[in-house]
């Protein structure tokens, strides 16, 4: 469904012109070509170029207002002096934007949350979205895989930019949805794409290297997700905190000092929602943990122990969000694993699984592998290989993680984009073969060979696990993305090793 809207004052949008003229606003856009008459362009600094370079366009296309900072203003002085538009400069303007998209729009599901960390945002979100529809909400969840749930939608990033999120969010609202849980990746909460959004509660999972290609280090990486904590969340809502997390603790300052609630997680003897144990079978996991030192025992059909720490992070979320923890606790047995988080893709006749996941980083293919570990009675063998254009300091160490890890292992392409696929598995294989280990590495650039190969080799109580690409349905060369799905070559090939052999 479509929101409309006949126009806004610009003071109801919370911005002031800097000529005082409150004009009346149509619309609101990031993208010069989108602009349409009486629209509010928002110019904003860019990785490439600066969005002041389109303001001429944009006034041609009849905007109304533009908003900017102070580089924009001076980039396109000339062309504002002489046009009726007005201009707002503000010093942030990304959460201008996003707190004038809120406004904007003017609604949201009534209960949300949001999740960030290197890994587990999508089963997080995923799971809180289950659990409210089990204890009868009409739910949705938003990231990585789309809008799921109640209410169904793709989207291009992770966390959308303000006017697509908060358009989203009030076609959810207008579609009853009451209850959203979204995932708050370090790009969208350095860009303020979540300022203006009213969340109950934040979650932080965990934190390794990822994004630095992105952000210029380990503690800009950190301060962009603890911006969820110490920004975006208001006095009174709850943080959700992994206190195993590597500087777990640090995040749980940042929300005490923001004046926050907090409900923590983990192992750790502090943690309110601790988990005390786990016994692991093939198709699951019993675990125990304690809510606020009450013992609670239940069954996941979810396959790796780290999904029990997923499993907590969204008990908590929802608890904070004002269900009964009891309720809570009932709707866990029915919780099923994400697409493309370590998901069953595939069974053989000898009763090897094939599972598949989106590992790929270091620490994400560690955690995997050494969390299917106990599931696999025989060898483990993964297929996996490294992005191109992204984090090259990671390659090694994703290399290193696997062969550690795994008993054989397979290095292929993945999503190699502009870069030369060999060059990359050279620098995965070489962090492969010195970490010393005794898997057996071979190297296979066709993926889907790869795929095949690597179901080829399981024998009674192996498993194999395909990373790095998960829910993604297209492999990236150059400018082309192919249609490509781990899943589905996983069961391409077993279906030919199975019926060749019958």
């Amino acid at each position: 469904m479509a929101v409309e809207h006949s126009g806004k004052r610009l003071s109801e949008l919370g911005l002031a012109a800097r000529n005082g003229r409150d004009v009346t606003v149509t619309g609101v856009s990031v993208d010069s070509r989108e602009v349409k008459p009486g629209h509010l362009f928002v110019a904003m600094p860019g990785s490439q170029r600066h969005g002041a370079d389109f303001i001429t366009y944009a006034l041609r296309m009849g905007a109304a207002a533009v908003l900017t900072d102070a580089e924009g203003a001076k980039i396109a002085a000339e062309v504002l002096a002489e046009s009726e538009a007005v201009v707002i400069v503000a010093q942030d303007p990304r959460q201008a934007l996003a707190y004038a998209a809120a406004l904007w729009f003017g609604a949201q599901p009534e209960t949300m949350v949001a999740v960030t960390g290197t890994n587990g945002k999508t089963s997080v979100a995923s799971f809180v979205r289950q659990i409210w529809i089990a204890l009868g909400h009409q739910a949705a969840n938003l990231g990585t895989t789309g809008v799921e749930g109640a209410f169904t939608a793709s989207t291009a990033h992770t966390t959308p930019e303000p006017v697509t999120l908060h358009r989203l969010l009030a076609e959810m609202a207008g579609a009853g949805i009451t209850h959203a849980a979204m995932e708050a990746s370090s790009h969208g909460l350095e860009q303020r794409r979540l300022d203006g959004v009213v969340l109950k509660a934040g979650a932080f999972t965990n934190f390794s290297q990822d994004h630095l290609d992105y952000h210029a280090g380990f503690d800009e990486y950190f301060a962009a997700k603890a911006g969820l904590f110490n920004r975006v969340l208001l006095e009174g809502a709850t943080g959700v905190i992994n206190l195993d997390a590597q500087r777990g603790r640090e995040m749980a300052a940042e929300a005490e000092g923001r004046g926050l609630e907090l409900i923590t997680t983990g192992r750790d003897q502090a943690a309110h929602l601790r988990l005390t144990g786990q016994r692991f079978d093939a198709t699951g996991q019993e675990v125990l943990f304690s809510w606020q030192g009450d013992a609670q025992r239940v069954r996941l059909e979810l396959i790796g122990g780290f999904q029990a720490e997923n499993v907590l992070a969204a008990a908590g979320l929802v608890i904070a969000a004002g269900e009964e923890a009891t309720d809570v606790f009932r709707a866990l047995p029915e919780l099923v694993t994400v697409r493309g988080r370590m998901q069953l893709a595939a069974t053989r006749e000898n009763g090897a699984s094939v599972f598949v996941d989106y590992a790929h980083t270091p620490d994400a293919l560690e955690t995997a592998l050494k969390a299917l570990r106990p599931h696999v009675m025989g060898r483990l063998i993964v297929v996996f290989g490294a992005g191109g254009d992204r984090d090259r300091g990671k390659r090694p160490l994703m290399g290193a993680a696997a062969a550690a890890n795994a008993d054989v292992v397979f290095i292929t392409d993945d999503n190699p984009r502009s870069e030369e696929p060999a060059s990359i598995r050279a620098m995965v294989r070489e962090g492969a073969e010195g970490a010393g280990s005794s898997a057996e590495i071979t190297e296979v650039g066709d993926r889907a060979e790869a795929i095949l190969r690597g179901v080829d080799a399981l024998q009674p109580g192996d498993a194999l696990l395909i990373a790095g690409k998960g829910h993604e349905t297209g492999q990236i060369v150059g400018d082309d993305v192919f249609p490509f799905d781990d899943a589905e070559q996983a069961s391409v090939a077993v279906a030919a090793l199975d019926g060749a052999s019958a």
